[in-house]
């Protein structure tokens, strides 16, 4: 029984997410071997050579896989995968796109957003919002499988002797081109790997607000930028700040939630943060349930004095 797990990286690094889905590798069982294509991406797959637990590295170069475009990708995997038990990719936005092609072409069922494995063929998942936890069992031969990262703790990123195999990869399905990408630069840690996260939600009132509140606590305290939906669908933050069922599933050390109810859908994203506090003037807010610490204030107020206490 041996797993594969598909890396994420910008040819030279390996990114954070991988390391939380190679625990959750190990943790089906047997060895774990990591997948690491692109073009001129031989540092990456020397990183992940040194990842801790990992026994073997499969290096594939070549300019179908430059910019990590889901059908070929899909298609490599495909082409390897019948030496694997199971096949696990981090529950991100390409690890979302590239999984469920890897299933239909096995013909297999896909397990999605998993945060425990109970044994090699049984996982448990979230559902309704995180309010429900379902336990999938699965008889597939291969189990494909995305890992909420969230779920797992991160294995060393070093300290491990990995084999590097070169393989010769597919060829380009032209199913799809790559055109071009806008990269947003940021001095802020990125939101999913961040140890601290200082979020605003609608109660903030305007884009203006919440540059003026939020950016300075955050930059007092080395920390990314979140938001909720009601915030990100109001115009005061960006979509890729969003945090949340249907934005990005984060568990910092600390997690400040200012101005935010706590709907459920924002909840399903940030509740396995290790401390919450939570800023809110309405004492019966959701988010208080879910806090480790509360503070019932007016945040205009209250913000700008724990600025200053800082």
């Amino acid at each position: 029984m041996t797993s594969l797990v598909i890396a994420e990286h910008d040819n030279t690094s390996i990114r954070p997410a991988t390391l939380n889905t190679v625990t959750a590798a190990a943790q089906c069982g047997g060895d774990v071997h990591v997948l690491v294509a692109g073009k001129g991406a031989q540092a990456a797959a020397q990183a992940a050579a040194r990842i801790a637990g990992v026994a073997k590295v499969i290096h594939v170069e070549g300019e179908p896989f430059a910019h990590g475009l889901a059908e070929n990708m899909a298609a490599q995997v495909v082409a390897i995968a019948a030496s694997y038990s199971h096949i696990l990719f981090p529950a991100t936005a390409s690890g979302k796109n590239i999984a469920p092609r890897v299933a239909a072409l096995l013909d297999v069922a896909q397990i999605s957003d998993i945060t425990k494995v109970d044994a090699a063929d049984t996982f448990e998942r979230p559902i309704y919002a995180g309010n429900a936890i379902a336990i999938v069992q699965s008889l597939d031969a291969t189990k494909v499988v995305t890992v909420r990262t969230t779920g797992f703790d991160a294995a060393p990123a070093s300290g491990g002797s990995a084999s590097i195999e070169t393989l010769a990869g597919v060829a380009d399905s032209g199913k799809s081109t790559f055109l071009g990408s806008e990269i947003a630069k940021s001095d802020r840690p990125e939101l999913t790997a961040a140890k601290i996260i200082v979020s605003g939600g609608r109660a903030l009132g305007s884009k203006e607000k919440f540059d003026e509140v939020i950016t300075p606590l955050a930059d007092k305290l080395g920390a990314a930028i979140g938001a909720s939906r009601a915030a990100v669908d109001a115009g005061y933050a960006p979509n890729d700040l969003q945090v949340g069922q249907t934005g990005k599933i984060v568990a910092p050390q600390l997690y400040v939630a200012v101005g935010i109810s706590g709907a459920i859908q924002h909840l399903a994203g940030m509740k396995d943060s290790k401390v919450i506090v939570a800023i809110n003037k309405d004492a019966e807010a959701p988010i208080f349930s879910v806090a480790d610490y509360g503070l019932e204030a007016d945040l205009f107020v209250a913000v700008p004095e724990l600025i200053k206490a800082l």
